[in-house]
């Protein structure tokens, strides 16, 4: 079949591209090369080794620290974790100029004409990455301030379509304030899900609970008996409801009459309130409490002084009845049951971060900008790292968008605020969170020595590990410390280390990291489920030990797996080719 350009001429063509050129489309535009993009992604393979020297704890790690480009470490991750991580929090480079943000090795200047381009290009390509990370129920926050939201924003909406949540506001400081007389003391962060992510919400408050009648149905409180519309619109829901322990009568509010019918009204679907009173539940409040009006007269006048009752109006169409009873000054409400509700119902939390609530307080407060610095001072004896997000705000996110076993990825990992948050977390509920915190050096030419993810990211969480203050007490959580390298795809069969290739496996198959033998024929890690073997070069000891085993969730890989079958005997074992299945998990 022809195609739809085939009749066009050369300069039809170059017309029709530089009209599309021209054209604006809806969203967010900025200078980007997308072949060159698209290239970067498989430029060449990466893989991440384990420094022993600087990894905490004994081996196996379930938590890792990464140091590289968090280009590199997202592209590792993606043939690792793809589709494993339940929340992703970053708070990347704001982009202001001021030496926030390393790139290419330099800063960025704000001078640059393409700085914001240059930055809408650097992070697009990252949270592309980190959207095949997220599992189906995962959730992507990502902290940014006011000046560049809108910006952030409206590429996100393009990298996750359709997966917008919405913002949390939180307030970074207090008291100042900008031109204009205007305050800009807040920060955002931006909240994007895939379909199955919930927030897990507060518990309901449920102290309003009691049971001062010993009603054998339980504990209970009283909703509303009304419904929103006026006297006017339901004219047939204007009647006056008996106590008849009093003698009271009820009238509803004009402004919103009975939700409920009485015996004899046509058309009833559900229970009148006649029957809900011998079911004992209705509850009259202010009982006992009423006024009488003996005369028409007496009832206008009292119109006339403004001293009638609260709900009487001149035009009720039963404004006669009032004449001669006792109208109750309370109204009329209905019993619910704490055994009636969910057991799983909760409030969902405000997107206003100063009011996250919990069991206790119903108002825990998050900590402003001074308190992440002086966490940070407080490890470190000195201010390390400028203007960290405090560990409360992170917990309480975390908190909110993981569970007890779940993975979260910070890869602008900084001062691994984050790395902190899941280690409180763990400690406060005994939960076996993990991390993966990815720091770059940020050495420039004018500090090439810099390391920022060994000497902070790191170094962090090894004085968390260590340190005897009470607060810090049962956060102890070890980790693998890795370096990003990249190799060009013609020299794996070269440079690939089988350390390398072991720690790549063991990621993939959701096993905590350990240390490869380079002595031993095989390297074997049994975990819980799955057993994984890395073959490189064949022992008769390996036939031994496949003799009988379950073959559901054994993984056998090899460099050259023709050669190992043959000298198997006749055992069936699915032998995997360690550098295909490499390059292919990592060319997805």
């Amino acid at each position: 079949m022809a195609g739809k350009y085939d009749d066009l001429t050369h300069a039809q063509l170059v017309e029709l591209l530089e009209k599309r050129d021209r054209t604006k489309k809806l969203g967010l535009v900025w200078e980007r090369d997308e072949i060159e993009a698209d290239a970067a992604v498989d430029a060449n393979f990466i893989a991440c080794r384990i420094d022993e020297a600087l990894s905490d704890k004994p081996a196996p790690w379930d938590n890792l620290v990464i140091e590289g480009d968090n280009f590199d470490a997202l592209r590792w991750l993606r043939m690792t974790h793809a589709g494993r991580v339940k929340c992703i929090y970053i708070d990347p480079p704001y982009n202001t100029g001021n030496k926030d943000w390393v790139y290419n090795d330099s800063y960025m200047d704000k001078e640059d004409r393409f700085r914001q381009s240059t930055w809408l290009e650097f992070l697009y390509r990252r949270l592309t990455l980190a959207r095949d990370l997220l599992a189906e129920d995962g959730v992507l926050l990502v902290s940014i301030n006011d000046e560049q939201r809108a910006f952030l924003e409206m590429m996100l909406s393009e990298v996750l379509p359709g997966m917008r949540l919405g913002t949390f506001v939180w307030r970074t400081r207090k008291g100042g304030y900008d031109s204009g007389n205007f305050s800009r003391d807040h920060d955002f962060v931006l909240v994007y899900g895939k379909p199955a992510f919930e927030f897990h919400g507060t518990d309901k408050n449920r102290s309003d609970y009691s049971n001062p009648d010993n009603d054998p149905r339980g504990p209970w409180t009283d909703d509303p008996l009304q419904q929103p519309k006026t006297y006017r619109q339901r004219k047939n829901a204007v009647y006056f409801i008996t106590d008849p322990e009093t003698g009271i009568d009820y009238p509803p509010n004009p402004n919103r009459v009975w939700s409920v019918g009485q015996r004899g009204d046509s058309g009833l679907t559900e229970s009148p309130w006649e029957d809900l009173l011998e079911d004992n539940l209705l509850v009259f409040k202010k009982r006992g409490q009423y006024v009488q009006y003996d005369t028409l007269d007496e009832l206008m006048s009292a119109f006339r002084d403004k001293t009638a009752h609260k709900f009487a109006r001149v035009d009720l169409p039963n404004i006669e009845d009032w004449v001669g009873r006792k109208i109750g000054l309370g109204s009329v409400r209905i019993k619910k049951f704490l055994k009636d509700r969910c057991d799983d119902e909760v409030n969902p939390i405000s997107s206003l971060l100063d009011g996250i609530t919990t069991e206790e307080s119903l108002s825990v407060e998050v900590g402003k900008t001074t308190e992440g610095t002086r966490e940070v001072r407080a490890l470190f004896g000195e201010s390390t790292f400028d203007y960290p997000k405090p560990v409360s705000l992170i917990r309480e996110l975390v908190r909110q968008s993981s569970g007890p076993g779940d993975l979260v990825l910070d890869f602008f990992a900084g001062s691994a605020t984050t790395a902190q948050a899941v280690m409180e977390l763990n400690a406060e509920d005994g939960g076996s969170r993990r991390f993966i915190m990815v720091s770059s050096t940020e050495a420039t030419d004018d500090a090439p020595d810099k390391n920022l993810c060994r000497d902070v990211t790191a170094e962090r969480i090894r004085l968390l590990n260590a340190s005897d203050d009470k607060k810090y007490a049962n956060l102890a959580e070890g980790f693998a410390y890795l370096r990003t390298h990249e190799i060009a795809f013609e020299d794996l069969d070269y440079d690939l280390q089988p350390a390398d290739a072991w720690a790549a496996l063991e990621a993939m198959h959701d096993l905590p990291l350990t240390l490869y033998d380079g002595n031993a024929p095989w390297n074997l890690h049994e975990g819980e489920t799955t057993a994984l073997v890395l073959v490189d070069r064949f022992d008769p000891g390996l036939l031994e030990w496949l003799q009988g085993r379950d073959r559901q969730n054994l993984f056998v890989y090899a460099w050259a797996p023709g050669q190992i079958v043959e000298r198997l005997d006749g055992t069936h074992v699915d032998i995997r080719p360690v550098r295909d299945t490499l390059v292919k998990r990592f060319q997805q």
